[in-house]
């Protein structure tokens, strides 16, 4: 993995009500050069925007990468990390036979992390973790320009 590029993803996503507009926001670390993407949809939930913004960090990367992808969100770390391959084996269905929630999602996440070597990590959120609250404003953010109109 040394000749890869080295990145480190910050992600958050935010719901202004849950369902509700909501925001995604990324800080993406290429080799010390920082980026910053964003982005709204006006129908969402909090858990989809948190998958969005993980997807949007993703598919920004244009090479093979070897990947640090943090993020506040359990739901997205703990699936990508535990359960992901029992929801796959399982036919996305979850222990009790329910549909899993977000398939569409985490098929795309799944697709993405074929594409790099990712190491996904949850990180306690709004506890001053700079980059975690840039992403934090940069979901939250979208969502105020959508909603005021800029």
């Amino acid at each position: 993995m040394s000749h890869l590029k080295k990145v480190i993803i910050h992600t958050d996503g935010a719901c202004e009500a849950n369902p509700g507009p909501g925001g995604w926001g990324a800080v993406i670390n290429i080799e010390n050069e920082i980026f910053e993407i964003s982005g709204y949809e006006q129908h969402s939930t909090n858990n989809r925007m948190e998958m969005i913004a993980a997807i949007k960090a993703l598919e920004f990367l244009d090479t093979e990468s070897e990947v640090h992808l943090y993020s506040d969100s359990q739901y997205l770390i703990n699936t990508m990390n535990i359960y992901i391959h029992r929801y796959m084996r399982k036919n996305w269905l979850t222990a009790s036979k329910k549909p899993v929630k977000n398939k569409d999602l985490w098929e795309s996440l799944v697709t993405l992390a074929y594409k790099h070597h990712i190491f996904w990590y949850w990180i306690k959120g709004h506890a001053g973790h700079t980059e975690n609250e840039m992403a934090d404003k940069l979901a939250t953010t979208a969502i105020v320009k959508h909603i005021e109109g800029l």
